[in-house]
């Protein structure tokens, strides 16, 4: 059958595994040369392709090993029902203070958590860097971490109809509850840094929204700089393929180090959205910055005004968003940035724990292959890594979160490998219950096992990242916001046809906020420009495709038929062979995945295949 349709004959249900791979080389060593004409994914993960690291990068210092006994002090006893959470953040606080400013990454703090169950009911800030949190397994015998939120930690503050978290509705004097988005979660890697201007609401807000005001040192409202125009080139800071950001006058550029981090954000223009098949009468166009990235900061020319960058930019930077000859969007002119991460959380991992989320008076079978939320104010995360980079999660059991397992924003060379994510709470209306790649960049998703989860999603302009050799029962989900350059490699996916929008018992509904659809979920799903307007903007260009095992039960009761099935092809989705291209029918953008998802988009129709 022609490349890029589901394949006729029926194929076994879910079995075994065939994909996922426990334990993958995934050393320098072993990655494979750039190949002509294709992304280098040769530098995605932990420290840009270093090994993860073991015991002999761990700090010898017994100050900075904090043991199960020494952690009983603090309060932190397993299996006695007491509350945790204080003893935890002491802990951390500790090596935070005492040791992560003499650390790096070849000498890393280390907490060991105890075997047995600690129970937790707030969020804990994971903010020091150089720091492995571990537990004595994520089995049987291991460490079980119970989060169960208290009134201070649940969202109060919910949609009208009582189906989702109202993160406009959840302010505290300017703040409001999107400052913290994606929101809470049991474990947040993330500065708790307070900026000068908002001190004083800070100290006044309740203890429930006080987190509103922490990381906002790193936000580029309070840390960015405007740009200005490339000589010779009128409108425009940098052009897709520079590494140099020209920088305009004033401000200061203390920030700006060699080897630190900088954001690049690329104000949304008229002509952008057009290029994405969106017109004003789409929705809602946003002045924000769609195309992102992190980058590391090779050179700082304070008197001409640049930056060099580590890698070359995958877009153009317009200065603003009419800089390039567009109308204003909304009556405002909208400034491209490049933003410091002034105060990046660095080298902190997870290893070998069990994490769940209980909820008095439910029961996870509500939760079941239901894609609406059971808990909506429940809707906390297990681990958020925001404004961070270097950082792993290794070993690490999840059942039943509030919502998505584990979820990124701003994020840089992160390693996700042989995890267990088994379940959320919510899986509905906002979105919610992914395994989330939401602006994460040059990272690696490896031999990780995920169950009754929405998607897998890389959005908000995701890139450089690599995902292989992961067994999965959810789609590889495309989900829309400029995301761009990545890999699926060797991973085993199975969807069922029960994993739908529609199946939902309550407060259903997608991420714009809009109500189910009546397709099922494929293995694959891409972001149309008109569809995805309601959240972001269309899926970006060259999301690669290769050499995976997909699989899809199309009808209730059948067996599962290929997708996507000539393994040794590779599949560049939003690409003509030479630039972007919209995914079409006939010449005509498609307005939506759902429902389209068998049609055949190669032969220059947005999937290069050649």
């Amino acid at each position: 059958m022609a490349i890029g349709a589901v394949d006729s004959g029926a194929a076994d249900a879910h079995a075994a595994p065939a994909a996922v791979i426990s334990g993958l080389d995934l050393s320098q060593d072993n990655r494979r040369a750039p190949v002509t004409g294709l992304y280098d994914w040769s530098k995605a993960g932990y420290r840009g392709g270093a090994d993860l690291p073991g015991p002999a990068q761990t700090n010898p210092d017994a100050a900075c090993r904090i043991t199960p006994a020494e952690l009983a002090g603090l309060g932190v006893k397993p299996n006695d029902g007491a509350d945790d959470s204080r003893g935890l953040q002491a802990a951390i606080d500790r090596i935070r203070a005492d040791c992560s400013p003499g650390g790096s990454y070849t000498k890393l703090s280390l907490i060991t958590l105890p075997a047995g169950t600690l129970n937790v009911t707030r969020q804990i800030a994971v903010d020091a860097d150089y720091l492995t949190l571990r537990g004595a397994g994520s089995g049987p015998g291991g460490t079980r971490i119970v989060f169960r939120p208290d009134a201070d930690t649940r969202y109060d503050a919910l949609t009208s109809d009582g189906s989702d978290w109202d993160e406009d509705g959840m302010t505290s004097g300017s703040a409001k509850g999107g400052w913290i988005w994606p929101g809470r979660g049991l474990f947040r890697v993330q500065s708790r840094g307070v900026h000068t201007a908002y001190a004083s609401e800070y100290a006044a807000a309740p203890a429930n929204r006080r987190d509103l005001f922490e990381g906002t040192v790193n936000v580029h409202w309070k840390s960015g700089s405007k740009l200005r125009d490339k000589p010779g080139d009128t409108g425009f800071a940098a052009r897709t393929g520079d590494t140099v950001v020209h920088l305009a006058a004033g401000g200061s550029r203390s920030n700006f180090q060699v080897g630190g981090l900088v954001n690049i954000r690329a104000a949304n223009t008229l002509k952008f959205y057009a290029q994405q098949d969106i017109q004003p009468r789409d929705g809602a166009l946003q002045n924000m910055h769609m195309r992102q990235q992190i980058f590391t900061i090779a050179a700082v020319d304070t008197a001409g005004r640049t930056l060099t960058l580590d890698k070359p930019l995958e877009y153009d930077v317009p200065v603003t968003s009419v800089s390039d000859g567009s109308a204003p969007i909304a009556g405002a002119t909208y400034d491209s940035k490049a933003a410091p991460l002034v105060d990046p959380v660095l080298g902190v991992g997870f290893e070998d724990l069990g994490i769940t989320h209980e909820i008095p008076g439910r029961d996870p079978s509500e939760a079941e292959q239901n894609y609406g939320n059971v808990a909506p104010a429940e809707e906390m995360h297990g681990i958020v890594f925001k404004w961070a980079a270097d950082s792993w999660v290794r070993g690490v059991k999840t059942e039943m979160t509030g919502s998505h397992p584990i979820v990124t924003e701003e994020a840089y060379h992160l390693q996700i490998v042989d995890n267990e994510l088994d379940g959320s709470w919510n899986k509905g209306k906002g979105g919610n219950g992914y395994f989330r790649g939401s602006r994460v960049w040059d990272s690696l998703y490896a031999g990780n096992v995920s169950r009754d989860l929405r998607h897998f999603t890389f959005q908000w302009s995701a890139s450089g990242n690599v995902v292989i050799g992961n067994d999965l029962d959810s789609d590889l989900n495309l989900h829309g916001g400029w995301e761009r350059n990545n890999l699926f490699e060797n991973n085993e996916v199975a969807i069922p046809y029960d994993h739908r929008s529609a199946n939902c018992r309550s407060n259903c509904g997608e991420e714009g906020g809009g109500g189910p659809d009546a397709s099922t979920w494929y293995p694959i799903w891409w972001g149309a420009g008109k569809k995805a307007v309601k959240w972001s903007g269309s899926s970006g260009p060259r999301n690669v495709f290769f050499n995976n095992a997909m699989t899809k039960q199309e009808t209730p009761g059948a067996g599962y038929t290929s997708y996507y099935s000539e393994k040794s092809r590779v599949y560049q989705f939003g690409w003509s062979g030479t630039a972007w291209k919209h995914l079409d029918q006939g010449g005509t953008p498609v307005p939506d995945w759902a429902g389209r998802e068998r049609l055949i988009y190669t032969g220059g129709h947005g999937v290069d295949a050649a």
